[in-house]
């Protein structure tokens, strides 16, 4: 990609009164093991990374990377900000909590069941007129008979393939606590009721609304239902769903399913792990899907693992001596070497490859740019009354916004990675001279709790980062009403 200096005066001459530069080019994470291949393929263990449960082991600090639960805004970390500044609006992005497995990523046969009778997944229609007929309170309850011939993919049991399970939605439930008590205990910005001030959003995916209801709760205990807006499923921006040919063939020329070289090299190194999984899995050595990256490995252990349930064994390799009976099991080491190749997948896909910045516009502009406006239209003359709003997405959501934010350190986020932007002004700024002067705003990043840093030079470490450099950065990339997304699509 060529060098592109953007004037953000020419750009957004009427909200600036100096000429400032925005830098759009992308710019390279920093190094460590994640985008090391050597250090990947032939290291040991997860570099501190968790991934056994949603609690941190004794002696780790709250912080650290917990593929099952990861870190996000709450009191006793969070980084108050000077007394001079005031907040003014708050916008929430994070992923689902954890979940059981998608059914594509579960084994052709697999040893174990998976039961959900703890939890229910309730879908129902119900008429918003009082007025009108009320509806019964029915849930989900999945069940097989011998009747039925055919068996289930994957595990056996009650759950759906995926689902939230009890444990994440007693982490949604929490995360939801744990924001109430920054921004409404600790800072007294949340008002004590929603109103017309908060509001939340999620995707078409159903795992979204389940988690979106535990995390409310947390937050606000509703004596009332409680909107949850959604875009229609074929242009959902936060999901994305939308489509977008030109970002999608870039990503795939670079990414997963490419044959270039430098995506394929960790693929080729990993030829010998792959062989071992699929002998115990079961899954077709030839299987596209399966090698084509290490997604549906990922998923499949981390998930058990997450949920304190075994690996992996072969169902149909036992040897059974006089004392002692022995399967072929997936070990904890070729797991982990499983979840390093993810993180420099991860990293490779949405941070280190020079692409990534421009396929990451065109997948996730929309949501971007709607962002954008958001904070337009509460900084603009205050009259839009959302203060707080909130978005449950997914992995590949989460991990398109910190493409296009350049984040330093590219990680495969989480169950629950969450990234916060506030916008503050100083206190006592435009109060005099009102006409003359237009009162300043400032932005704050963060992400994982703490203050997000960029490897580009327009947007630095980005704490009180002068909010018209972050929209000058936005429009430069995705045009107003992501104008330049549209024209990239159409390509």
């Amino acid at each position: 990609m060529s060098k592109k200096v953007l004037s953000l005066y020419s750009l957004l001459a009427p909200v600036l009164a100096q000429n400032l530069t925005i830098d759009l080019d992308w710019h390279a994470p920093k190094k460590s093991w994640i985008n090391d291949l050597d250090m990947v393929v032939n290291g040991t263990g997860t570099h501190g990374f968790v991934f056994n449960g949603s609690v941190l082991p004794d002696g780790v600090k709250y912080g650290a990377y917990n593929w099952c639960n990861m870190p996000h805004v709450r009191p006793e970390e969070y980084p108050v900000a000077d007394e001079e500044y005031r907040l003014e609006y708050v916008e929430v992005i994070h992923r689902h909590h954890k979940r059981t497995p998608y059914a594509s990523n579960t084994f052709p046969k697999e040893l174990s069941s998976w039961n959900c009778s703890d939890e229910g997944l309730f879908y129902y229609g119900r008429p918003l007129d009082a007025a009108s007929n009320s509806s019964a309170t029915t849930y989900w309850s999945v069940y097989t008979t011998d009747s039925n011939p055919f068996a289930p993919t994957g595990f056996n049991g009650t759950c759906q393939f995926p689902q939230i399970t009890k444990e994440g939605l007693d982490d949604s439930w929490q995360h939801g606590k744990d924001l109430y008590n920054v921004y409404h205990d600790l800072l007294r910005f949340l008002p004590d009721e929603m109103g017309d001030q908060v509001t939340y959003r999620v995707t078409n995916n159903v795992i979204t609304s389940q988690v979106a209801g535990m995390l409310i709760e947390g937050m606000y205990k509703p004596s009332a239902t409680t909107p949850l807006r959604i875009q229609p499923s074929s242009i959902d921006s936060l999901e994305p769903a939308y489509s977008c040919p030109a970002a999608s063939t870039l990503s795939s020329s670079y990414g997963v399913g490419s044959t270039a070289s430098n995506w394929t090299a960790h693929l080729t190194a990993a030829k010998p792990l792959f062989s071992t999984l699929d002998a115990i899995s079961g899954v077709a050595s030839d299987s596209t899907d399966w090698h084509k990256s290490f997604d549906h490995y990922y998923d499949n252990l981390s998930a058990r693992q997450c949920h304190a349930k075994p690996l992996p064994c072969n169902i149909n390799d036992t040897t059974t001596t006089t004392t002692t009976t022995t399967t072929k099991c997936v070990s904890q080491e070729q797991a982990n070497k499983v979840y390093r190749l993810g993180q420099y997948e991860y990293s490779f896909i949405y941070r280190d490859s020079p692409q990534s910045l421009k396929a990451s516009i065109g997948s996730y502009g929309v949501f971007v740019s709607e962002l954008a406006q958001n904070i337009r239209d509460r900084i603009s003359d205050g009259s839009n009354p959302v203060i707080y709003r909130h978005n449950v997405a997914h992995d590949g959501s989460v991990s398109r916004l910190l493409s296009i934010l350049q984040v330093e350190h590219m990680v495969w986020v989480g169950m629950g990675s969450e990234v916060v932007f506030e916008i503050y002004s100083k206190k006592g700024d435009g109060e005099k001279k009102k006409k003359k002067k237009k009162k300043k705003r400032y932005l704050r990043i963060l992400w994982g709790g703490q203050v997000l840093e960029s490897s580009n030079p327009s947007l630095g470490r980005v704490d009180m980062l002068d909010v018209d450099v972050f929209l000058g950065y936005v429009d430069g990339l995705v045009g107003k009403r992501a104008s330049k997304v549209v024209d990239f699509c159409r390509s």
